[in-house]
């Protein structure tokens, strides 16, 4: 198998596994493998490849890294996502006494804990969301500040 194959199929695997964890990392170290890939295509030799691969990987990862610790952060904990502070409505309770709830958002029903006890948290009340826990929204009575 040719060397630049190798290269190009590492790369693809790497960008495709980074498709499941959405880090970024992953996908820089893949571009670097096709670096590498096209150093190897061109004719450069091994210590070539792995240099000029290695090095796209190293910036990348730096540059990765760098705007992750830009990225603002909740100081509430939660996560800073897009639909903050968006209504939903609450459907039902699936467990009240640890404030579970289904609520409707988007034409679908979610799962959602309510942070905090509220007499108004009846189904049919309109929440807002707060933040994210994996697939569960955080809501609240009242909208966030932003």
């Amino acid at each position: 198998m040719d060397p630049w194959l190798i290269w190009a199929v590492a790369g693809f695997v790497l960008v495709i596994a980074e498709l499941v964890t959405g880090t970024f990392y992953l996908l820089v170290i893949g571009l670097g493998a096709f670096a590498g890939a096209l150093v190897a295509w061109g004719g450069g030799n091994g210590v070539v490849q792995a240099l000029v691969g290695g090095a796209v990987a190293i910036v990348g990862v730096g540059l990765a890294n760098a705007w992750h610790r830009r990225q603002p952060k909740d100081p509430a904990g939660h996560s800073n996502f897009l639909d903050r502070g968006q209504p939903v409505v609450l459907e039902s309770w699936a467990n009240e006494q640890t404030r579970i709830a289904r609520v409707k958002y988007r034409g679908t029903t979610w799962d959602a804990r309510v942070l905090e006890a509220d007499a108004a948290a009846v189904p049919g009340a309109t929440l807002y969301i707060e933040g994210q826990e994996g697939s569960m929204l955080l809501v609240a009575a009242a909208p966030p500040a932003r």
